[in-house]
């Protein structure tokens, strides 16, 4: 691996000419990725993937007639400190906005880059290159905004940015809510049954403990088996599972922890205050959300809570 420094301006073309072809190629991909739910922000990346074959055939023109038709392979990892680009299929799921800036932070980078290599280099005509190269890349920021503009409309904008929060709420919001739920109420009878009959926090912290692993898991698996997503749009099977899993194994060991305070009484009231805190959260995101006013959702996640609860005391001084 070489220092960018130690590149002859052959290889810096070289470089450049390689760059501006793999950035085209990951628009192009993010663009198919988004064609099916975000059509107006795909033709957007298809149209900056179209500058950027401009930029590289201009690119070519120059050194085909400075140095001939052979082009060393100089890739990005080949050279110490120049910027990596992560292939689009190995990228998380990133919002529509993340996306959006991504295409802004792409060019910003690669100018910096290059003003920075050009305030370092020696050579004046490897000065004088990177200084064009930075120069082209704040065009390529002018062109992602006037790309932008004009497939991008501000209701067509709106629509994609309300369907990309719809997609994040089935996605993600849901199951969450699900597992929270579930967690939160379910494990409340064992719980304190197991606490009023034994008197002893240990044990019921032990009740509580099994009751949100096994319920964490049930949950996960029965959210993970129920569609594979194909038709509902609700993502895919392992991460709705796997976030189910986890919010109901928390909200079952938000009010088992307390258990571990060794006097019964404290445990109980510490239990009771992380129960009504659960509570709470799950009526406020429901309101947040799932568009359910205040009023009836705090009823009745209360209702709910209060009948399990009930049962649990019934059940653990019987």
């Amino acid at each position: 691996m070489r220092d960018f420094s130690q590149l002859t301006e052959r290889e810096v073309l070289a470089l450049a000419i390689g760059a501006e072809e793999e950035d085209a190629r990951i628009y192009i991909d993010i663009a198919e990725r988004l064609r099916e739910q975000f059509p107006a922000t795909a033709q957007s990346f298809m149209d900056m993937a179209a500058e950027e074959g401009e930029h590289r055939r201009r690119l070519l023109d120059l050194y085909k007639e400075k140095f001939g038709e052979h082009i060393p392979l100089v890739r990005r990892q080949d050279v110490r400190g120049f910027l990596n680009r992560k292939p689009v299929w190995q990228l998380p799921s990133p919002s529509i906005d993340e996306i959006r800036d991504l295409a802004e932070g792409m060019e910003a980078e690669t100018q910096r880059f290059y003003r920075t290599a050009a305030s370092r280099a020696t050579d004046v005509s490897i000065r004088k290159l990177l200084g064009d190269l930075a120069d082209a890349e704040v065009q390529h920021e002018h062109s992602v905004e006037a790309i932008n503009a004009k497939n991008l409309p501000e209701g067509v904008r709106e629509e994609e940015d309300e369907h990309a929060r719809r997609l994040f709420v089935l996605q993600y919001i849901q199951p969450s809510l699900v597992g929270l739920m579930d967690g939160s109420v379910s494990t409340l009878a064992p719980i304190f049954a197991a606490a009023i009959s034994t008197g002893r926090p240990w044990d019921a912290f032990l009740v509580g403990l099994a009751s949100s692993v096994g319920a964490g898991i049930s949950m996960g698996f029965a959210e993970a088996l129920s569609d594979d997503g194909s038709l509902t749009g609700r993502g895919t099977p392992i991460i709705r599972g796997l976030v189910t899993g986890a919010m109901t194994t928390l909200g079952g060991l938000g009010h088992t922890l307390p258990f571990l305070i060794s006097n019964l009484h404290l445990a109980l009231i510490v239990a009771i205050c992380v129960v009504t805190v659960e509570l709470a959260a799950i009526s406020w995101i429901r309101w947040r959300f799932m568009d359910t006013s205040p009023i009836r959702a705090t009823m009745q996640i209360a209702l709910g809570g209060a009948l399990v609860f009930a049962t649990g005391l019934v059940i653990g001084a019987g």
